[in-house]
């Protein structure tokens, strides 16, 4: 990926992940992009990842290198985080487990797209339509028995509550949706964003966090979705987007996919063989398909 350093360098902060780019798609929506990005000074693979939405290995694989080696500040690495925004009829929230991205949708249209950390296996984050019921700054975090549980089983101190602060894990944000107690809220361990680490809740970047806040309102509607594999089509371009079954809900991911292209009109317009592979390769982005002439 060196050959990459005649592009123009830009940071992370100057093309944020959060950035969408608007089409007219019958079939989901792209958000994201490609850029180059120059190492700093603490930045590793898995911060990184967590911040554009990219599983580190995924990066590291695509710049023909290995996450098991250490980035160095002045590297150069080609990032391309797209992401498909499933089609949804009103504006709200969109939360899709395995991909877990958070979508806001806005004016018929995505606002905004953001990488978070999701439940755990044994921490399911609950799948289904929502509502917001409570929002709040610099919450205190009231730990759940359960959680006090596990501290005990663990021999860790049993903490109860947790105040507002730099150590609190709901970080300054909450937003409490109809599910009990799981919300959406940001976090003191920003590198743990795109992954599965959460007792339930949605957990996101501080940046995301506050920029989502400030659109939610009070009974304001979402929905939390299980789908693993995503088709959008540009009206040039077919996408297909292939993530891993954590929670074992999903069923034969090729088979989803071609049906998905089916229903759409698509599937005679791409190669099954190149289907296939990004299938198998279920890289965790929007993949461009070739397409038939």
């Amino acid at each position: 990926m060196r050959t990459l350093i005649t592009v123009a360098v830009v940071s992370l902060l100057a093309l944020p992940p959060t950035a969408t780019r608007r089409q007219t798609n019958p079939y989901g929506t792209i958000v994201g992009h490609s850029w180059i990005h120059q190492v700093t000074v603490g930045e590793t693979w898995l911060t990184i990842g967590a911040r554009v939405g990219v599983d580190p290995q995924v990066l590291a694989a695509r710049n023909g290198r290995s996450s098991h080696v250490a980035l160095r500040p002045g590297d150069v690495l080609g990032i391309d985080n797209r992401h498909i925004a499933p089609d949804v009829e009103t504006n709200g929230i969109l939360i899709n487990v395995p991909q877990r991205m958070l979508f806001h949708y806005w004016d018929g249209a995505v606002r905004a797209g953001y990488p978070v950390a999701i439940g755990q296996p044994g921490w399911p984050t609950p799948v289904g339509l929502f509502s917001v019921v409570e929002v709040e700054t610099a919450p205190t975090w009231d730990v759940p028995v359960s959680i006090q549980n596990e501290m005990r089983r663990a021999g860790k101190p049993i903490v109860t509550q947790v105040p507002p602060g730099p150590t609190n894990p709901l970080g300054q944000y909450w937003i409490r949706l109809s599910f009990g107690t799981i919300g959406i809220h940001g976090t003191s361990a920003p590198s743990s964003i795109y992954r599965f680490a959460t007792h339930g809740c949605i957990r996101l970047h501080p940046d995301d966090i506050e920029d989502l806040f400030s659109y939610i309102r009070l009974g304001e509607l979402g929905e939390i979705a299980y789908q693993p594999v995503l088709v959008a089509f540009d009206g040039t371009t077919v996408y297909l987007e292939v993530h891993g079954d954590p929670y074992r809900r999903g069923g034969h991911p090729l088979s989803m996919a071609m049906e998905l292209l089916d229903d759409a009109g698509l599937s005679q317009r791409v190669d099954a063989a190149e289907v296939a592979r990004v299938v198998r390769q279920a890289e965790g982005v929007a993949i461009p398909l070739e397409m038939r002439r």
